[in-house]
């Protein structure tokens, strides 16, 4: 098999620490991407605290797994969101509807994220950014140049002192490209990377399933972007246009089958995963693959070993040799 295959641990936030790893350890993973939820991970601990970060990793151990990977993702998307009552439900219930608290709450979280990921031993955080912007994506009315401009000066004032600590650790940062982020498609991922062209630890988590339901061939992301792919969510999702459903969703529930898409578990969608593989060997991509399994329609532990199975299925090596040059030497052989 050519990557180790893991699981993403924030569908199993309601699951103590202990007994999920027990669980992820049957489903036949290699390890667990921690989430910062549940009693799953502690980013202020974990940073301050090295008898915690111990704790953390030995309990890891002990089921056969290291730390790989931290995701922040909910935390990372209140850093740099325009005021939104839904973030009350991420940060602390004395913060709720404190806006400007909130933020300053989540940028700690994120420096404090750094910190934790080199004492427990990771090498990235996974993460979004959020986006003061999002909201005007349609452009009616009119979305100014002004306005883009000045929204990705306000996401680099927040952003850049939690890059400054992610350098001084040494951790890579890879920001999951998706809807609600500055980041969330081709063109503005690549717009978000030339505002931040000098950050040599700040790249991308490849996830298809978001990119897909876009419109996006997946694939091709990887190889435009491939310097840049520090992380891989495996993740599937199934477009079912019929006629009545429109991509933007109608305000249906995740799992509603009228809805237009859906996240579905490995193998259960549209995406072509065989393809992204290629592509993932062609740049010599030899870093984890983490199942970020969703789907509201399955009983998440059933799909999340089935999805395994499906990874290690379908993430094969590359070839180690040239069929064309394989058969010459065979015959100079013989002939010698």
């Amino acid at each position: 098999m050519a990557r180790p295959v893991i699981l993403c641990s924030g569908q199993w936030a309601d699951v103590p620490f202990e007994n999920l790893c027990e669980k992820v350890k049957s489903f036949g993973y290699e390890g667990i991407e921690i989430a910062c939820a549940g009693d799953h991970l502690d980013l202020k601990k974990a940073a301050t605290d090295p008898k915690y970060a111990e704790e953390r990793k030995n309990i890891l151990k002990n089921h056969g797994f290291k730390v790989w990977v931290i995701a922040t993702q909910m935390i990372g998307q209140c850093v740099s969101d325009a005021e939104d009552p839904r973030l009350n439900v991420v940060a602390p219930s004395a913060l709720a509807g404190k806006p400007e608290e909130i933020r300053k709450w989540a940028i700690q979280e994120m420096k404090y994220a750094a910190a934790a990921a080199k004492n427990l031993g990771a090498k990235t955080v996974t993460g979004v950014i959020g986006s003061p912007l999002f909201t005007y994506w349609y452009g009616q009315p009119q979305t100014t140049e002004q306005m883009i401009a000045d929204a990705y000066a306000q996401v680099l004032k927040h952003w850049n002192p939690i890059f400054d600590e992610f350098d001084k650790n040494g951790i890579k940062f890879a920001v999951e490209v998706k809807p609600g982020g500055i980041a969330f498609d081709y063109y503005s991922a690549d717009r978000f990377l030339k505002e931040l062209k000098s950050r040599k630890n700040l790249g991308f988590c490849f996830n298809p399933s978001s990119l897909f339901w876009q419109g996006i061939t997946p694939h091709l992301f990887i190889r435009d972007f491939q310097s840049r792919i520090f992380h891989v969510h495996m993740k599937d999702a199934a477009v079912t246009l019929d006629g009545r459903s429109g991509l933007l969703g109608s305000f249906l529930p995740f799992g509603d089958v009228k809805r237009a898409w859906n996240f579905r578990s490995l193998g259960h969608g549209d995406i072509d995963f065989e393809s992204i593989i290629r592509e993932l060997n062609a740049i010599n991509y030899k870093n984890i693959l983490s199942v970020d399994w969703e789907d509201q329609c399955m009983n998440r532990d059933v799909g999340a070993k089935e999805a395994c199975d499906f990874m290690k299925n379908v993430n094969f090596s590359p070839s180690d040799s040239v069929s064309d040059e394989a058969q010459t030497e065979h015959r100079a052989a013989k002939a010698d």
